[in-house]
């Protein structure tokens, strides 16, 4: 299992918006032997720290978790993916997402319609796109919603030595999941999951879409953004456990997760949190998430604990996991984090 941090705020999680400070991030993350480092879409553009990042550790991994697909087109992610992809030297990974409805046509003022069905379009695009110029060959992608037949030799990138990057889609329910099985390279879970959710309700929709197009478990990486509570002394753990605890509370209040609460019987837990949401009554929210909740959805413990906790969860079965602290986290428990899941 590959073990990977984000990057764009700090490489902790936490949030920020300095781009000059990211350079610093990934040599950290480099020298404490993460894997790779993703850039999110939250608050700044997901493509910059990466070119950053390229030059700051030369072996590290980079991905975007996630751009979001639809506020953009086919072609300008073509392009700006295969510079990363050249500049990188291979190393940079397209991760996609869709958004919700609400953010796509009155944030973006973009189209929407049929996401599923609209991603798996976008996908074949961008590799008919990427064919063509490393190919050399004629562009002519005519889909129900993007159509791509322009492509003059003044705007045609060069041919480079790499292959088109991997395309890992960010996938929730079962229609965007059978999208990722089908035509992705990888697939980006939600980090409100639960191992049995995993075991139970993903993995299943997984290995079918699998089955049915013919493809192998091998061909599709499964990536994991989990959340985990840990710190150095008492004092970190408690701070990281009620930070996590809102987190949890935030997310099990939104309809579209709440199937992963009534797996476990929690459903009127849902229902009472999106009532509470809805005046915006977040501290009492967050009461509600108890200590065995808290436990479903995060790995909680000192870094060893969480460490040795990571590999037994989900060590079998995500072929990458990143680490996700929405908390200030000491150097020091980061590289006993780190240690404790390489042992």
């Amino acid at each position: 299992m590959l073990l990977d941090c984000n990057i764009g705020g700090a490489v902790d999680g936490t949030p920020g918006g300095d781009l000059a400070v990211v350079q610093n991030q990934v040599a950290e993350a480099w020298r404490l032997g993460y894997d790779g480092v993703w850039s999110t879409e939250v608050g700044r553009d997901p493509f910059l720290p990466l070119m950053i990042a390229c030059r700051a550790a030369p072996t590290l991994q980079l991905g975007t978790a996630v751009a979001i697909a639809f506020a953009r087109n086919p072609m300008t992610v073509a392009v700006t993916a295969n510079d990363l992809q050249a500049y990188s030297g291979g190393r940079f990974t397209l991760g996609l997402g869709s958004q919700v409805k609400a953010h796509v046509t009155r944030r973006y003022g973009m189209p929407w319609s049929e996401p599923a069905e609209r991603m798996r379009e976008f996908i074949a695009a961008l590799r008919a796109i990427w064919a063509c110029w490393q190919d050399e060959s004629q562009l002519r992608f005519e889909g129900r919603f993007y159509q791509h037949t322009l492509m003059t030799p003044m705007f045609r990138p060069a041919p480079h030595e790499w292959a088109p990057p991997p395309v890992v889609l960010a996938a929730v329910g079962p229609r965007m999941l059978d999208v990722a099985a089908t035509v992705a390279d990888g697939v980006l879970l939600h980090s409100f999951l639960t191992e049995r959710y995993l075991a139970e309700t993903v993995l299943p929709v997984l290995e079918a879409s699998l089955g049915a197009s013919k493809r192998t478990r091998g061909e599709l990486a499964i990536h994991l953004p989990g959340l985990v509570a840990t710190g150095s002394c008492d004092r970190e753990l408690a701070m990281a456990m009620d930070t996590v605890r809102a987190q949890v509370a935030f997310y099990g209040a939104t309809p579209a997760y709440r199937g992963v609460l009534e797996l476990h019987g929690l459903g009127g837990l849902h229902e009472e949190l999106h009532r509470l949401s809805t005046k915006g009554e977040w501290h009492t929210m967050t009461r509600l998430v108890d200590a065995e909740t808290l436990s479903l959805f995060a790995v909680v413990g000192t870094p060893a604990e969480a460490g040795a906790e990571i590999q037994r969860r989900f060590g079998g079965t995500v072929d990458r996991f990143t680490v996700s602290t929405p908390y200030p986290l000491s150097l020091e428990a980061r590289r006993g984090l780190v240690a404790a899941v390489r042992g």
